[in-house]
């Protein structure tokens, strides 16, 4: 089940919903894969996305490498999103904590945004990048993808409504206390 918790509003119109569920669940028209460099698909959300996506995701993502190579830390590649409510799903590579620099998470979000722009998308889910194998803490993601996201709002015009789908309580919570400090001056309604 997933459900929106908290909302926030730029002035622009643009929504930010930060939701406690499964992101394979979410309907917006792309979802972001929190992805390897190689998109191998193993466990954590990756995995998810290809259980419930069927198996065509998994080889789209080895055909893209293949004519590609690897996607850059704070990259994206896209492919189809086969079963998922989604049109697309677009694998964003995230840092890995203590080896990358922590930044490349900021560019990650702001890539994945500008990639859906650049589909005319008018939603995006985001999961929490990075937290999971790669061990980002929650605190420190949450504040890079806060700031991407702010950094990038006003600048969208296909883009309406950003979904964070956030798996647990503990990343709910913290990405909540973040997402209030940084985008505390935009308009919030729970629900």
């Amino acid at each position: 089940m997933v459900r929106v918790m908290v909302k926030f509003r730029f002035s622009n119109g643009v929504t930010v919903e930060l939701i406690k569920g499964d992101i394979t669940e979410v309907e917006a028209d792309a979802i972001v894969n929190a992805a390897n460099q190689y998109l191998e698909h193993g466990g954590g959300v990756a995995g998810a996305i290809v259980r419930k996506g069927g198996y065509v995701i998994q080889e789209e993502s080895r055909e893209w490498v293949r004519r590609y190579g690897p996607v850059p830390v704070g990259g994206v590649a896209v492919t189809g999103a086969g079963r998922l409510k989604a049109k697309y799903v677009i694998h964003a590579v995230g840092p890995r904590w203590g080896v990358d620099d922590p930044n490349l998470l900021h560019d990650a979000v702001v890539n994945s945004l500008r990639k859906a722009e650049e589909l005319n998308l008018a939603s995006i889910a985001l999961p929490a990048i990075s937290t999971g194998i790669f061990g980002f803490p929650y605190d420190k993601a949450a504040e890079l993808m806060a700031d991407a996201i702010k950094s990038m709002a006003n600048s969208l015009r296909a883009v309406r409504r950003i979904i964070v789908c956030l798996y647990g309580d503990e990343a709910y919570e913290t990405f909540t206390d973040v997402f209030n400090k940084v985008l505390g001056p935009v308009s919030q309604v729970s629900q």
